[in-house]
């Protein structure tokens, strides 16, 4: 906020004869200067205003909550930016998000579209008879994953794996890799998988039971009424500006307005790229409406073969709606999800995890150890991939 005082330089009255007027302002400082409004900053901004601290919140999109953000299309619920799971095992956090807006019991359970053939994610016995109609038991679906490790470890004659192909089948076999992980991490890489690096899958999950369940965390869900009720039950009588650059605009000197700036865009844009710039992956959508209550059944379907240029379709009811409620809606929205080859300009969503950018990430890091009454935080913030709920965990373990 800037107050503008006019005072008449002579000192006397009447004012309206003084000829020469002073313009002064004054700016309002606070004790925390937040750039973005993703879970990082917002939970920042509630702790911050409960500790009775003045707080501004800066955002460059038109809207806040960070790559949370719902739109409303057809009473639904879409989830803009991609589809937003919370899970966590931590009672302390997941108490935390539901002080704010009450959970739904949404259960993450993915399904794989192969060429028409439909598989239960992550990998387990569901998956396993689908792949194997023989195979019914934990027993026999080891087996048959071990003979198919053994024919992948017996192809390297001693060597380690060089590349992404060669590990996951040394870790699941041919069958799986064939047709539920190459096509769809070539499509998600844009790159064969004969020249990703290995170290991308270091595990791949492989369960002995019949559970679609895709986390092992004890809580999860969707705020019920959307993910915009948790950024505006953080937000609540916190001052946000939203549209504003940080880079372009007067809060670039931040000293200015604040003591402190919490700091959650990309970590080299900061500097100036004065080390290089690091890289990202990035997705895009395509969303439209289907004049139907029920399109795919499922909120998340990945197609795993080239026949389709999407890495998955995303219907967003069915994060929110069970039961009768989904045909209650008699309108569906749906997005498919594109992986991007990373532009200038595009939204950055996730760090590439190679030797270059790890690196280069690091020598960065420790330029932003060494700034005085900075904050960095978030994914862009540390170039770290984050899920929700250690984001909010690692606020709430902060001093403010």
């Amino acid at each position: 906020m800037t107050l503008f005082i006019r005072e008449p330089p002579c000192g006397g009255f009447p004012w309206d004869i003084c000829q020469n007027w002073t313009l002064t302002t004054i700016m309002k400082h606070y004790d925390y200067l937040i750039v973005g409004s993703g879970l990082f900053g917002s939970t920042f901004a509630y702790k911050a205003r409960n500790a009775s601290k003045s707080v501004l919140v800066i955002e460059k999109r038109p809207s806040l909550g960070g790559n949370i953000y719902c739109e409303k299309i057809e009473g639904i619920n879409v989830h803009k930016y991609g589809a937003h799971i919370f899970h966590t095992s931590n009672k302390k956090v997941w108490d935390f998000v539901n002080s704010i807006v009450e959970f739904n019991r949404y259960t993450n359970s993915p399904v794989a579209n192969y060429k028409g053939e439909l598989y239960n994610l992550p990998f387990n016995m569901n998956t396993f008879n689908k792949m194997w109609p023989d195979v019914h038991t934990p027993a026999e679906a080891q087996v048959r994953i071990n003979e198919q490790k053994a024919e992948a470890v017996a192809t390297l004659n001693g060597k380690e794996p060089q590349n992404l192909e060669e590990q996951a089948l040394t870790l699941v076999g041919k069958d799986i890799f064939n047709k539920l992980i190459k096509e769809y991490t070539e499509k998600q890489w844009g790159r064969d998988c004969k020249v990703l690096p290995a170290f991308i899958i270091k595990r791949l999950p492989v369960r002995m039971i019949f559970d679609n369940n895709y986390f092992n965390d004890k809580y999860q869900g969707i705020p019920i009424g959307g993910y915009n009720k948790l950024i505006d039950g953080l937000l609540e009588d916190v001052e946000c500006k939203t549209g504003v650059d940080f880079f372009n605009s007067e809060y670039k000197d931040w000293q200015k307005f604040t003591d402190k700036l919490v700091y959650t865009g990309a970590i080299d844009e900061y500097f100036d790229y004065k080390l290089g710039k690091l890289d990202w992956r990035t997705v895009s959508f395509k969303t439209r409406v289907e004049d139907t209550p029920n399109y795919q059944g499922n909120a998340v379907v990945n197609y795993t073969s080239h026949d389709e240029p999407f890495t998955r379709v995303i219907e967003h009811k069915h994060f929110e709606m069970f039961g009768q409620e989904v045909y209650d809606c008699p309108k569906t929205v749906v997005s498919e999800e594109y992986s991007t080859e990373y532009k200038e300009g595009m939204e950055p969503y996730y760090p590439v995890n190679d030797n270059r950018n790890n690196e280069l990430a690091e020598e960065y890091r420790k330029l932003a150890s060494k700034e005085v009454d900075v904050i960095f935080g978030g994914r862009l913030g540390q170039y770290k991939y984050y899920d929700m709920a250690p984001i909010i965990e690692i606020v709430l373990n902060m001093s403010i």
